[in-house]
C-alpha cells in the first residue's frame, strides 16, 4: 500500500502541473546523471544509520513513524509547495487546516469558536501559548511544575516571563499544595498543566487544578503536546483500560489554551504541532500589516493569527488527509490505535512484573513504561549502573537489539516509590519504553522476555 499510494500521489501531481502546459526549464535547474547517482548513494547509505523507528524492537524515544497515508498526502502537497501563510500561498491546504485545527478542538471539548492554527511542533505551540499569556497578564508569572518540558521554561526566558517552579510527585504529577501555595504566594497569571510528561507519561491532576486556578482568577494552559490524543479514550465508546486517567484528559475541555503535537500519537510526518486558544479574540494580539500577502480573500488568513509566517502547506493536507481515513473516534480510525499503544504498556507491565530480573518502577498511566533491573544491591548506585548496563547491552546485541531509554529519577522519586532503595546519590537511571507503535500490543511480552534473558546473563 505504501508504494502504490506514494506513485498515485505524485502521478496525479504531475498529470495536474502538465495541465498547465510544458515550458522550458532553466538548464540550472539541471544535475548531471553521474553526479545525482553519486549524490544519492552516499545519501541513501548515510539514512542507514537510523536506528529502526518503524520497527516494534524500537522502544526507545517518542519517535512514531507517520501513516503511509500521510507520507503519501505530504509528498503529492510538497511537491506543489503550498505556503499556508496566506490563502493565495495556498488556497486548498489551508482551508484544510482550517477543518483539521477544528477537528482537533473538537476532540479536545474546546468550543466552536475556539481560535488556533499549526504550528512547527509543541515547541511554537507553547511559545504561542506563553506569548498570549503575557500579553494578558503581562506583569504576572507563569507557573510550572518541576516535571513539566524544558521548553516552557527556555520559552519564559525567550518572552522574558518570570517562573514559578511548582512541586510534583514522585511520579512527576504537579503537586496540588504545591500549586495552591504558588497560587497565594505569587502573582501568577497562568498555570502550565501537562497532559502526558515526556519522562514516565503520567498526567496532572487537570481535573482538580482548574477548579482551585479558576477559584484564584487564573488561567490554565494544557501542554498536550504528547498525551491530546488520548483524550478520545474518554469518550463512552472507548475501552476501559487499567489505570488511565480519563478524568484528567476529560478536563482539558475547560483549558484556556492546549497545545498538541499531530506529529506524536497523530501519526504525521514532522514537524506538525498545534495551538488552540477557547477565547478567540486573542488573535488580535497577532494583528500586523502584511499589503503584499493578504489580497485574494476578506476572509481570515491563518497567517494572521500565527507567529511563524511561513509554514508548509503540506503538514495540513497529511493530517486533513490521514483524519478522513483514520477519523478521530474512540472505535474507528485513531481510537483503536491509541487504545493499542495503551494496552501494550499494561502489557508490558504485567510481563516485567512476571519476571525474576527486572522491576517496574511504577505503574503506566499512558503509553510510557518504567522499569529496573533487579539487583542483589538496594542501593542507587546499583540500580544506575545496572540500568545503564541493560540499556547498553540491548541495543548492541549483534544478533537481536532492543531499543529502550534510560531517565533519570531523583533520589526523592525513586525512594518514595520504592522505599528499600537506599539513596547513596542524587539520582539514578531507569528503563523507560515508549509503546508508541500498536504493534508493540503484539510483541511486548517477547520484548520483555529478551531484556529478562539479557538482564539475566549480566548479573
Amino acid at each position: 500500500m505504501p508504494d502504490a499510494l506514494l506513485h498515485r500521489a505524485l502521478q496525479h501531481v504531475e498529470d495536474w502541473e502538465q495541465s498547465w502546459g510544458d515550458f522550458e526549464r532553466h538548464p540550472s535547474l539541471g544535475v548531471s546523471p553521474d553526479r545525482l547517482d553519486s549524490v544519492f548513494d552516499e545519501y541513501l547509505e548515510r539514512l542507514e544509520g537510523n536506528y529502526p523507528f518503524h520497527h516494534p524492537r524500537y522502544a526507545g524515544q517518542m519517535l512514531k513513524p507517520p501513516h503511509p497515508v500521510a507520507c503519501a498526502a505530504y509528498a503529492a502537497a510538497q511537491r506543489i509547495n503550498p505556503n499556508n501563510h496566506a490563502l493565495d500561498g495556498g488556497p486548498p491546504t489551508s482551508q484544510m487546516e482550517t477543518e483539521v485545527v477544528a477537528d482537533l478542538a473538537a476532540m479536545l471539548g474546546l468550543p466552536d469558536t475556539a481560535l488556533g492554527h499549526l504550528t512547527g511542533g509543541g515547541t511554537v505551540a507553547n511559545l504561542e501559548a506563553l506569548w498570549v499569556a503575557r500579553e494578558l497578564r503581562p506583569d504576572q508569572a507563569v507557573a510550572v511544575a518541576e516535571n513539566a518540558h524544558y521548553t516552557h521554561g527556555r520559552m519564559s526566558d525567550v518572552l522574558d516571563t518570570e517562573v514559578v517552579p511548582v512541586s510534583a510527585d514522585a511520579r512527576g504529577r504537579m503537586d496540588l499544595d504545591s500549586l495552591e501555595r504558588a497560587l497565594e504566594q505569587n502573582g501568577i497569571g497562568t498555570v502550565v498543566l501537562t497532559a502526558g510528561t515526556t519522562g514516565l507519561g503520567v498526567v496532572d491532576p487537570i481535573d482538580e487544578a482548574i477548579p482551585l486556578c479558576e477559584a484564584h482568577g487564573t488561567r490554565v494552559h494544557v501542554d498536550a503536546a504528547y498525551g491530546g490524543f488520548f483524550r478520545l479514550l474518554t469518550e463512552d465508546a472507548a475501552p476501559e483500560i487499567e489505570g488511565f486517567p480519563a478524568e484528567r484528559f476529560r478536563a482539558i475541555e475547560d483549558a484556556d489554551s492546549v497545545a498538541i503535537d499531530p506529529h506524536k500519537h497523530g501519526l504525521q510526518p514532522y514537524g506538525c504541532g498545534c495551538i488552540l486558544f477557547r477565547d478567540p479574540a486573542v488573535g488580535r494580539f497577532y494583528q500586523h500589516d502584511s499589503p503584499y500577502t493578504y489580497f485574494t480573500s476578506d476572509d481570515l488568513h491563518l497567517g494572521e493569527i500565527s507567529l511563524e509566517c511561513s509554514r508548509p502547506g503540506a503538514a495540513a493536507g497529511a493530517l486533513w488527509c490521514t483524519l478522513k481515513a483514520l477519523p478521530l473516534a474512540p472505535d474507528d480510525g485513531l481510537g483503536p490505535i491509541l487504545t493499542a499503544c495503551v494496552q501494550a504498556a499494561r502489557t508490558w507491565t504485567e510481563a516485567v512484573e512476571a519476571t525474576d530480573a527486572l522491576r517496574v518502577v511504577a505503574p503506566p498511566e499512558t503509553d510510557i513504561v518504567s522499569y529496573v533491573p533487579a539487583t542483589t544491591e538496594s542501593s542507587l548506585s546499583a540500580v544506575h549502573e545496572a540500568s545503564q548496563a541493560l540499556f547498553d547491552t540491548a541495543m548492541n546485541d549483534p544478533d537481536d537489539s532492543i531499543f529502550t531509554s534510560v531517565y533519570q529519577l531523583s533520589a526523592d522519586a525513586l525512594t518514595s516509590l520504592h522505599p528499600s532503595l537506599t539513596a547513596d546519590r542524587d539520582e539514578a537511571a531507569v528503563l523507560r519504553s515508549v509503546l508508541m507503535k500498536p504493534g508493540h500490543e503484539t510483541y511486548a511480552e517477547s520484548l520483555v522476555e529478551r531484556l529478562s534473558t539479557l538482564a539475566m546473563e549480566s548479573v
